[in-house]
């Protein structure tokens, strides 16, 4: 019986002397200087990010030739149809074109048109008729 106790106090004390060591070792190591490394100018590659866009392309121009009257068909031709059509307000047309450059910038356009009538009445949204358009109509009038 002698024996077996000495067994486990010497596995004991095996373990106790082993995770004294492991610890002392773990201890040095972080004490431990650094190597100095040489610097190298090498860039891990990158996953690609592609530029997203939504929506109808809404540009200056489009919105330069829309004029109060048109018919739903003209406005149709000049802006596109609309991507989302309101289902409550059949008169209302809403443009929305959103461009996301991951990294880079995010940028949203909206126009909202107006009909009344089945004629374009109105429109608003973060374009506006250019003054140049504006100016040339003033020449042609003589004013």
């Amino acid at each position: 019986m002698t024996d077996v106790k000495c067994g486990a106090q010497g596995g004991r004390r095996l373990l106790r002397t082993a995770l004294c060591i492991a610890c002392a070792a773990l201890l040095i190591g972080c004490a431990m200087p650094k190597p100095k490394m040489p610097k190298i100018s090498f860039k891990m590659p990158r996953v690609h990010k592609i530029t997203v866009q939504q929506g109808n392309v809404i540009t200056q121009e489009m919105i330069d030739r829309l004029k109060p009257g048109m018919t739903r068909e003209q406005v149709a031709f000049v802006m596109g149809e609309p991507v989302v059509r309101n289902t409550f307000n059949q008169d209302r047309w809403d443009y929305i074109y959103t461009i996301e450059a991951p990294g880079r910038f995010t940028d949203e356009k909206r126009v909202t048109l107006h009909f009344e009538n089945d004629l374009l009445s109105s429109f608003t949204g973060d374009y506006a008729p250019s003054s140049t358009q504006n100016s040339e109509a003033a020449e042609a009038d003589g004013t």
